[in-house]
């Protein structure tokens, strides 16, 4: 794990922001931090591309070695994707537009297990003719796994879209159906 830079949300030199690369069951994941929360979450193939597309983001930046307190949020993102339903305690800083806000709220609505569709979530929000505008905010969602994009599908309930791969979305629904399905049978 490593890395530091220093720039604020819109890139300019200012508020720190720590971030980290480490393995995870669905690949490496990139965790940013702000003083203010969690506000990155990416999942990639390689971490050089997951640190490239962070850093792009953030021309302005001074990088600097990381911190040991990823360490922590690591632990608690993979415990995360392998027990869904005990849920993510940590703080977030999501940023968005109002819009997106709401999106984001209406996904960490969806219980575990559950899906719904981009339609679903635009008549959830007050929005009921907004599905394509659900559809980008779900593509700009900044927190994978937290915010859990991975729960909307398409009105036919078939996959699509999804940042961080088609074949990571398969695989995170996939973990949480059979923990769901465990939790069932234990019951």
């Amino acid at each position: 794990m490593n890395n530091t830079i220093s720039p604020n949300h819109n890139g300019e030199p200012g508020n720190q922001i720590r971030f980290a690369t480490g393995m995870c069951p669905l690949g490496w994941l990139l965790v940013a931090v702000k003083p203010t929360g969690v506000c990155a979450i990416a999942l990639g193939d390689a971490p050089e591309d997951l640190t490239t597309a962070f850093q792009d983001k953030y021309p302005e930046a001074e990088f600097i070695d990381g911190s040991l307190e990823f360490e922590r949020i690591f632990a608690a993102l993979r415990q995360f994707i392998d027990i869904p339903e005990q849920g993510l305690a940590l703080t977030l800083d999501t940023g968005g537009t109002p819009f997106q806000q709401r999106v984001w709220q209406a996904l960490r609505e969806i219980p575990v297990g559950a899906t719904a569709s981009y339609s679903e979530i635009a008549r959830r929000i007050g929005s009921p003719n907004s599905a394509r505008a659900v559809a980008s905010a779900c593509a700009a969602n900044p927190l994978a796994i937290a915010i859990p994009c991975h729960r909307v599908l398409r009105i036919d309930g078939k996959l699509s879209g999804y940042r961080w791969g088609l074949e990571r979305k398969a695989a995170l629904l996939r973990r949480e159906l059979l923990y769901k399905k465990q939790l069932i049978e234990i019951g």
